[in-house]
């Protein structure tokens, strides 16, 4: 279930159970609030009805998780673009309500026994575009935008480490991420890139063939986009499309590893136009021109 941003409300408490001690600022929409207590002064604001309403609809989605006899449960934040895992602690009440507030990623630490944002010291806030809990509501997802790194290795995520490379006596290798199959692709087509000044032997990949030649590569993009388009005009079969899709990402992502464009930039184009029609999109392109 995905929760909505919450606004301020205007001189209202909202108890809640007392926890170990946890920051005093918090920040709802524009303005703060600070705890007292077991309860949370909020700052003044219009629509008090509505924030009411609101802040009621939210109380009663964490009345409705299960949260352990910590009143804890385990939080975990993903990409919202790329799918990856990026780190797993753990929220309380109060920590979920910071993320519903500030849209940052906020967990509680069970060894400072308090609230912590990703990000606080290092800036490399996860920005929370949605929250989700799992179907027996014990566990939450918190989906979002990393601003950098989120391991304190330096690591992107702090999933880097393969099991089955352990278990094959693999510990030198470097780090691994734990990649979607489309990321897959693109650190492949980006190691061959990388490999485009070293020498080969015999007869090389299509993948370095198409990165030495923009003109094959290009035309091969338009022949690939004229047959997934044949697959609709001649009422081809839905294998022969993704087939044919397949070809088109693929050849596509191999231009845009020339031209240093990541498949992240790529989706959060496409994110950022969810809330905006083909219309108004293509008139502010034009407008821009």
């Amino acid at each position: 279930m995905a929760i909505s941003h919450l606004h301020c409300l205007q001189s209202v408490r909202v108890a809640f159970p007392c926890r170990p001690s946890v920051s005093n600022n918090y920040y709802y929409g524009r303005e703060n609030f600070t705890r007292k207590g077991s309860s949370l002064v909020y700052a003044s604001t219009n629509n008090l009805n509505r924030d009411l309403h609101l802040q009621s609809k939210v109380e009663t989605v964490l009345d409705s998780v299960k949260w352990d006899d910590r009143g804890l449960a385990v939080a975990i934040a993903q990409n919202v673009d790329t799918g990856a895992i990026l780190m797993q602690g753990f929220a309380n009440r109060e920590a979920v309500a910071t993320t519903v507030s500030s849209r940052k990623a906020t967990f509680y630490s069970r060894s400072r026994s308090m609230l912590w944002t990703k990000g606080e010291t290092s800036n490399n806030f996860i920005n929370v575009h949605d929250i989700f809990l799992d179907c027996d509501r014990d566990s939450i997802i918190y989906l979002g935008k990393p601003d950098g790194p989120t391991c304190h290795t330096g690591s992107e995520t702090c999933y880097y480490t393969p099991v089955f490379d352990l278990l094959e006596n693999q510990k030198d290798k470097e780090d691994k991420l734990a990649l979607t199959t489309l990321y897959s692709l693109e650190s492949t087509i980006a190691q061959r890139k990388g490999e485009l000044e070293v020498p080969q032997s015999g007869k090389p990949s299509w993948t370095r063939r198409l990165l030495l030649d923009e003109k094959l590569l290009c035309s091969k993009i338009r022949e690939e986009a004229d047959e997934l388009c044949q697959t609709l005009e001649g009422n081809e079969d839905k294998s022969r499309a993704a087939s044919e899709m397949a070809d088109v990402l693929y050849h596509a992502m191999v231009l845009l590893a020339l031209k240093d464009v990541k498949m992240e930039e790529v989706l959060d184009i496409l994110r950022r136009r969810f809330s905006q029609s083909g219309i108004e999109e293509k008139r502010s392109r034009n407008s821009q021109a």
